[in-house]
């Protein structure tokens, strides 16, 4: 299937839906769909009058919760507040981030991208996960980038990197690091038989989060992006696709996954690292103080 399309999303009535940064870009798009296929979706944004336009615009059976993802108390608060709200989770989408951002820390002191792109989401899906785990068919579905693969590692002596600073490497690492979460998940989940785990990436997309691009850069992303609407059918189809395997990575067909319709596509031999993945996942459990269970 080349040209998989909203058009391919199964009914989603019955389904509960949180999307993380729904008010605007891929995340509002992702939002969109689901609604209009009928799930319950929950836009989980840190601006609650801009994610009421959102559920406005979007219409459908649509409700918004507050979500900071750069501030652990403010996911434990979001993650208490649906939980109380729900007794089943069905989609959890793991979307929203900051890319190529001027030096800066989240409310707890993780450098920004790293803090909101990685160990946000990370705490939010261990503190959600006792909802999905009962529900069968559920998913968890993280938003990558062809960017882990640019400079990108885990600089376990630097993390957050407060010796020295540079924003395209310290994208590539929070999202390497979004994959190994993907996968080292998966394998946690794989007994349970009821939740997966998926991973996508938009290709080069038309959003805000293109913000902190540099000026001589713009006319050449302009050539290679896609409207959000197409950069958000990777994630569409991890979420309701049901061939979808757990531990697949999903993107653009086009070339060098610019743009395009969604397929199965490979991430970095690093990605793959077993070790890396474990050791990160230790690591993200202690600096959250999240701890998933077994």
């Amino acid at each position: 299937m080349s040209t998989w399309t909203t058009a391919d999303i199964p009914d989603q009535s019955g389904r509960t839906a949180i999307v993380t940064g729904a008010n605007t870009g891929l995340g509002f798009e992702t939002a969109k769909a689901l609604a209009a296929r009928g799930a319950h979706v929950v836009l989980a944004v840190r601006n609650l009058d801009k994610g009421k336009d959102a559920a406005t615009r979007i219409g459908g059976d649509v409700t918004v919760a507050e979500l900071d993802l750069t501030s652990l108390d403010s996911i434990r608060s979001a993650a208490d507040e649906l939980k109380s709200r729900y007794e089943g989770i069905d989609l959890l989408i793991n979307n929203a981030g900051v890319m190529w951002t001027p030096k800066s820390t989240t409310k707890d002191g993780f450098e920004l991208q790293f803090g909101t792109n990685h160990l946000g989401h990370f705490a939010l899906t261990g503190l959600l996960l006792e909802r999905l785990l009962p529900v069968e068919g559920s998913r968890v579905v993280t938003v990558s980038s062809i960017g882990h693969r640019i400079l990108a590692d885990i600089h376990f002596d630097d993390l957050q990197w407060e010796r020295s600073y540079n924003r395209v490497a310290a994208y590539g690492q929070a999202k390497l690091a979004n994959l190994l979460f993907t996968y080292e998940l998966q394998r946690r989940l794989a007994h349970h038989g009821t939740t997966l785990a998926a991973a996508v990436h938009p290709g080069g997309s038309d959003t805000e989060l293109a913000r902190h691009l540099p000026g001589f850069m713009a006319p050449a992303f302009s050539l290679v992006s896609q409207s959000a609407a197409m950069g958000a059918l990777p994630t569409l189809r991890a979420a309701t696709d049901p061939s979808v395997l757990g531990g697949e990575y999903y993107g653009p067909d086009g070339f060098g996954e610019t743009r395009g319709y969604p397929k199965v596509v490979a991430s970095s031999d690093k990605s793959h690292d077993v070790a890396l993945q474990r050791r990160l996942w230790a690591v993200s459990e202690e600096l959250t103080s999240v701890v998933y269970p077994e």
